[in-house]
């Protein structure tokens, strides 16, 4: 029994090696798998799973477009999921003509790689395939690519200017995500899809007049009615920036991270705000919202975007004086706020949404009034610098991780109406 035993886990060991060999053969140091046309070639990693291939190419490396193995000779068509994946030591690579497609991730975290370019016979390139290349200061992508991924050059820090050929028709969320490098963005004349009308300095969406992604430089047109999810997320350099009338949307996370960015206003033509839309704008002194807008208000000067039908504060700053009508302090509204030293919450407020001082660490004390019946989760998370917290006689429930790291705490004071302490509070 013991025998049989050792025998079935020895072929299930071997069916797994085999069903995760990662490649077909390799020539001159570069791994590939057949096709299913058995006449041309994907290059892949060199592994038997995605744990064995991280560094296999680097230095300066050329793919062959066409490749002979055991008298037989392929076409090399594609590059793989992953085939280059975490290369750091690859500082160059020459890609044939015959590639038709880069695949997903197919060069993610290949730091090391400083330009590159993408030969005409390309029409798409996967989701996240240069993700994290931030070494690389400039890309060429060529009219024949009909399709950018989800992604596809998101981190490339360095990276100063795109080009979008008039070809591309599809642009995936993310793809230029926390370009913060990017001082100049232009689409080609003559796309259908896309354009950067009056030299914005962006990627604008023609048939939604959506500006989908911008860089510090962007100017945004009179004609553009909303900026979208993630549009100017991780611009560090961005430190001005003119919402026109026309705008009537901003999406979720279209400003988050954008640490240079001082003031903010938030004209009366904008009817929806999406969630983290200014997360951890840490360097926000300002916050207005024009007077007439019918959804969103900044009452009594406080320095802060209020959702005028809740009496919730969505968005705040470290110069934020919180009015005595807000009734809630929306979620993640001050996180990442490292220059706010106090707050005072006032009666008013009767609920403290989730990460709505996430890593304040320039806060040493917070009396929470006597009018809140409930703390979020990771509310005060990481505000390392609290050295005493006085909850009010009305809260019965602290979220999970709600103080989590709050390690110089050395006083807390509980009312007794808590029924509810989460995990880790």
């Amino acid at each position: 029994m013991s025998k049989l035993k050792f025998s079935i886990t020895g072929l299930f060991f071997l069916a797994t090696f085999l069903i995760s060999y990662a490649h077909d053969f390799e020539v001159d140091g570069i791994y590939y798998n057949k096709n299913a046309d058995e006449t041309s070639v994907t290059v892949t990693y060199r592994g038997n799973s995605y744990y064995e291939y991280y560094d296999e190419y680097s230095g300066n490396v050329v793919i062959p477009s066409s490749v002979t193995y055991s008298g037989n000779t392929y076409a090399v068509t594609s590059i793989g999921e992953r085939a280059i994946y975490s290369c750091g030591g690859l500082t160059s690579i020459t890609i044939p003509n015959s590639v038709t497609s880069i695949g997903e991730r197919a060069f993610y975290e290949c730091n090391g790689l400083t330009s590159i370019t993408i030969p005409n016979s390309v029409t798409s390139i996967g989701n996240s395939a240069f993700y994290f290349c931030s070494g690389l200061t400039s890309i060429t992508i060529p009219n024949s690519v009909t399709s950018i991924g989800e992604g596809a050059f998101s981190y490339c820090y360095d990276l100063t200017s795109i080009t979008i050929p008039n070809s591309v028709t599809s642009i995936g969320e993310h793809a230029f995500w926390s370009c913060s490098g990017l001082t100049t963005i232009v689409v080609e004349s003559g796309n259908t899809v896309y354009d950067s009308r009056n030299n914005c300095n962006a990627i604008v969406e023609s048939a939604t007049n959506t500006l989908m992604f911008g860089c510090k430089n962007t100017i945004i047109p009179n004609s553009v009615t909303s900026i979208g999810e993630g549009a100017f997320s991780y611009c560090y350099d961005l430190t001005s920036i003119t919402i026109p009338n026309s705008v009537t949307s901003i999406g979720n996370s279209a400003f988050q991270n954008c640490s240079g960015l001082t003031s903010i206003t938030i004209p009366n033509s904008v009817a929806s705000i999406g969630e983290h839309a200014f997360w951890s704008c840490r360097g926000l002194t300002t916050i207005v919202v024009e007077s007439g807008n019918t959804v969103y208000d900044s009452r009594n000067n406080c320095n802060a975007i209020v959702e005028s039908a809740t009496n919730t504060l969505m968005f705040g700053c470290k110069n934020t004086i919180i009015p005595n009508s807000v009734t809630s302090i929306g979620e993640g509204a001050f996180s990442y706020c490292y220059d706010l030293t106090s707050i005072t919450i006032p009666n008013s407020v009767t609920s403290i949404g989730n990460s709505a001082f996430q890593n304040c660490s320039g806060l040493t004390s917070v009396t929470i009034g006597n009018s809140v019946t409930s703390i979020g989760n990771s509310a005060f998370y990481y505000c390392y610098r609290l050295t005493s917290v006085t909850i009010g006689n009305s809260v019965t429930s602290i979220g999970n991780s709600a103080f989590y790291y709050c390690y110089r705490l050395t006083s807390v004071t509980i009312g007794n109406s808590v029924t509810s302490i989460g995990n880790s509070a």
